[in-house]
């Protein structure tokens, strides 16, 4: 269970004033939206992905277009809350608690083809369903998401999840809850622990910090940290993309006794013998294990890898979308953008990126039919609640040039284990989403 805290008034204070600031920044963006004139148009616009960033951006387009063709085009009945997923793998939420119908949060007026993707013709300006059904489009946003390749780890499958001290907390919320399940029993026993990363990009790249450090404190809750080794293995030479944000997790890791393997990249799982093999500089290297946390190699769905729309000299393994990191705007086809995970920029696939995306590609779009110049730019901002025990955060904000941006100086300081940042992200986050996601802030 989680536990009970006393927070003093300071504390409160704080919060209160924190809180207060993101409502009212979140309302003079609704606000100054709302009353933007509405642009008549006839323009086709189709929206690949209904996820985070696909929905946030038809909602915004629904309100300042006026007779616009919208489409959404994606085939999954739930939303899901995906910050969210931490907390269900360390016990502290049930597995709806992320879940939500993709219906609730469309306006109306957009249309929605519960299809995937199959094709885009860029030259033709149309999108191919699975089905076979073809969709004219004047603008295209790519926000499909991304694919959890799991196949890439050789003898695993998300059967196994839950089974034999094998934990997957990003393949979904029932994965989540079954990954508490088998890090339950870690707790209970002790062992061996160990929590890796992949080699290629990732959604929320704080995600396995942030799973460690809760099964950790887990364990020294229970009163069995004494009985287990918790090992932080990865292919990286660095524990975070940001140097200060690094180095301040390696202190944290050494205070904690959790060890680190660098340079180690998961290929394989014997499951029945609880053994993983790890790729190295010169060769494998095997390690036995009693809970085995698995981040999968993720890339961008096949119809954009094996496509043109991809970056033909970078992240050639992974496909992602060609596109400026400032506009969001494809390199060679003026009609498409991207934003979200698929988006082929060097940081920003986290929910708080789509914030700060979305309003540059509906500016862009808008700018293009009003024939004005578009002022909106995405500086890189990433935002990473990082959790270091139950109820305590680091509320970390950076940009591309790995600056960080806090939201509220003076009141949260960035790089300190705060009950405040805790609350950002256990309580305000949410809200905070569900309005971006309504195109409301």
């Amino acid at each position: 269970m989680t536990p009970k805290y006393s927070p003093n008034r300071r504390d409160f204070l704080r919060f209160g004033l924190a809180s207060g600031a993101a409502i009212a920044a979140a309302h003079a963006a609704s606000d100054v939206h709302a009353a933007a004139p509405a642009v008549a148009t006839s323009a086709k616009i189709v929206i690949i992905g209904a996820g985070a960033a696909g929905t946030a951006l038809a909602n915004r387009l629904a309100v300042r277009l006026e007779g616009a063709e919208i489409t959404l085009l994606d085939p999954r009945v739930d939303h899901l809350y995906q910050p969210g997923l931490s907390l269900v793998a360390a016990g502290l939420k049930p597995a709806n608690y992320v879940v939500s119908k993709t219906t609730d949060w469309l306006p109306d007026g957009v249309r929605l083809i519960a299809e995937r993707a199959a094709a885009v013709d860029p030259i033709r300006k149309t999108v191919s369903t699975e089905t076979g059904q073809s969709l004219g489009y004047d603008f295209l946003v790519l926000a499909p998401g991304l694919i959890l390749d799991h196949d890439a780890i050789d003898g695993f499958s998300l059967d196994m999840v839950g089974q034999n001290g094998i934990g997957a907390l990003y393949a979904g919320p029932d994965y989540a809850a079954r990954t508490w399940n088998a890090a339950q029993e870690f707790v209970e026993t002790g062992g061996v622990g160990i929590f890796t990363r992949p080699a290629t990009e990732m959604k929320c790249a704080g995600a396995p910090l942030k799973h460690t450090f809760l099964i950790e404190d887990r364990l020294t809750r229970a009163g069995t940290r004494n009985r287990a080794e918790i090992r932080y293995v990865a292919p990286q030479g660095s524990l975070f993309g940001v140097p200060i944000v690094a180095e301040k997790v390696r202190m944290l890791f050494s205070e904690r006794g959790i060890a680190t393997d660098m340079g180690r990249t998961l290929v394989s799982i014997d499951a029945g013998a609880k053994r993983a093999t790890f790729r190295t500089e010169t060769g494998t290297e095997t390690q036995d294990y009693d809970y085995l946390h698995v981040i999968p190699p993720q890339r961008a769905p096949e119809f954009i890898r094996n496509s043109d729309l991809a970056w033909a000299d970078r992240w050639t393994d992974q496909g992602w979308v060609d596109c400026d990191p400032y506009t969001m705007h494809h390199n060679r086809y003026d009609a498409i953008w991207a934003v979200g995970d698929v988006a082929g920029v060097p940081k920003g696939k986290t929910a708080a990126s789509v914030k700060w995306q979305v309003p540059v590609v509906e500016d862009q779009i808008l700018s293009i039919l009003t024939e004005t110049e578009s002022t909106e730019r995405y500086n890189g901002y990433t935002s990473c609640p990082l959790i270091t025990r139950i109820g305590r955060a680091m509320l970390v904000e950076f940009d591309y040039n790995n600056d960080l941006v806090p939201s509220f100086p003076g009141f949260i300081a960035p790089l300190e284990e705060l009950w405040i940042s805790w609350l950002m992200k256990e309580v305000a986050l949410k809200a905070t989403y569900n309005a971006m996601l309504r195109g409301q802030a």
